[in-house]
C-alpha cells in the first residue's frame, strides 16, 4: 500500500511535512495546499515560500492547483515545472463556499462541459503529469457517472477520489458504493480518500477494497501522527515522540513567523486536532486554546504533556 498526505489549508505547510517526515518518514507523497493558479510570473510569498525545493527536501511533495481556468493552470504549472516539479494535482474537491460560489473546486464539478474543455486543453499543453482529486458531485452521487466519463478521456496520472459530494461537506458517510464501480469503470489508476482516522478504519477499508494500491490519509494523520506506524507495524505512538514532534513545529515557526500571534495561530490549529490523542486533557486543551503569549502556551503545553498520558484508544478524527 501506498500511503499520500492530503492537503490541509493552514495546517500541512512545509514546516509541518518537515517535522512529520523527519519524527515518523512513512509517507510515499505528500499533496500541498493548494495554489490558486493565475497569469502572474510570481507566486505569492507564502506560496512559493511553501513550495521551494529547497524547504522540501528527502521526500516527494506534488503541488495542487486550484482553478476553473486553463490558461491559469497552464501558466502555473509551467512555474511549478520550473521550480523542478514534474507533476501537479487539479483540486476538484474542496467544499468551501466561497471556492465554490467561484465555480472552482468542487464547484467545478457543477459544470462538466466546461471542465471537459478545460481538461482538454490542460492535457494537451502542458508537460507536467497531472493528477486529480476529486468528490464525486455538488450534490448527487450519482453525477459522478458522466463526470467519470470525462476523466477518463484524459491521461489522468492518479484519480483521488473521495467518495462524498460536496454537500456532504466531511459528514454521512463515504459512498462506497460508487467508489467501488469506480474502480471498475476507472481507466486511470484510482487511490481513495476519506474517513481512515483509526486502525480499525482502515482495515475495515482494506477487507472491502483489497485491490486499492493507493490511500490518502489527511485528518487522522493530524489527529494521530502516530496512526501509519500503528497501521504498518502495530506500534502505538510514544508521548515522547509526540513532543518532540510538537517542538521542531514549535521552534520552526518561531523562526518562521516571528510574531507570537501568528505562531500560536498556527500551533492552536494543530491542537484542535491533536488534543483527543491525550487523556483527561479537557482543561490542558482550554488553556492552550486561551493562550494569548507564547510564555502562557508553553506552560499549558509543558503541563498538558507532564499530567497527562495518551488515550489508550485511537484518536478519532475526520479525513
Amino acid at each position: 500500500m501506498l500511503f499520500y498526505f492530503a492537503p490541509m489549508e493552514g495546517i500541512t505547510s512545509y514546516i509541518y511535512r518537515n517535522a512529520y517526515q523527519h519524527c515518523f518518514n512513512r509517507i510515499d507523497r505528500y499533496f500541498s495546499p493548494f495554489v490558486s493558479a493565475n497569469q502572474s510570473d510570481s507566486l505569492r510569498t507564502r506560496e512559493i515560500n511553501d513550495l521551494l525545493p529547497e524547504h522540501n527536501q528527502g521526500y516527494r511533495l506534488i503541488p495542487q492547483l486550484l482553478t476553473n481556468r486553463a490558461k491559469d493552470f497552464l501558466h502555473t504549472a509551467n512555474r511549478l515545472q520550473q521550480l523542478g516539479y514534474r507533476e501537479v494535482n487539479l483540486n476538484l474537491g474542496c467544499p468551501s463556499g466561497t471556492v465554490v460560489a467561484k465555480g472552482r473546486g468542487a464547484g467545478f464539478l457543477a459544470q462538466p462541459k466546461e471542465l471537459d474543455l478545460f481538461l482538454e486543453e490542460i492535457f494537451s499543453e502542458s508537460e507536467l503529469r497531472i493528477s486529480v482529486k476529486t468528490r464525486l458531485g455538488m450534490a448527487q452521487p450519482e453525477e459522478f457517472y458522466a463526470l467519470l466519463e470525462i476523466f477518463n478521456k484524459y491521461p489522468i496520472t492518479e484519480l483521488i477520489i473521495h467518495p462524498r459530494v460536496r454537500q456532504d461537506f466531511y459528514q454521512n458517510t463515504p459512498n462506497y458504493a460508487i467508489f467501488r464501480q469506480a474502480l471498475l469503470l476507472s481507466k486511470n489508476p484510482v487511490c481513495y480518500n476519506g474517513d481512515l482516522g483509526s486502525v480499525q478504519a482502515y482495515r475495515q477499508f482494506q477487507q472491502e477494497f483489497p485491490q486499492v494500491e493507493k490511500v490518502m490519509l489527511g485528518r487522522g494523520l493530524i489527529a494521530n501522527p502516530g496512526l501509519l506506524a500503528e497501521i504498518q507495524d502495530g506500534k502505538k505512538l510514544e508521548k515522547s515522540l509526540l513532543q518532540e514532534f510538537h517542538e521542531i513545529i514549535y521552534i520552526d515557526y518561531q523562526s518562521a513567523l516571528g510574531a507570537d500571534r501568528n505562531v500560536l495561530f498556527k500551533m492552536k490549529d494543530i491542537w484542535f486536532y491533536m488534543i483527543n490523542l491525550f487523556a483527561d486533557s479537557e482543561k490542558y486543551a482550554k488553556k492552550i486554546k486561551k493562550a494569548e503569549r507564547l510564555s502562557d502556551y508553553d506552560d499549558a503545553v509543558a503541563n498538558l504533556f507532564y499530567a497527562c498520558e495518551l488515550a489508550a484508544e485511537e484518536g478519532k478524527s475526520r479525513n
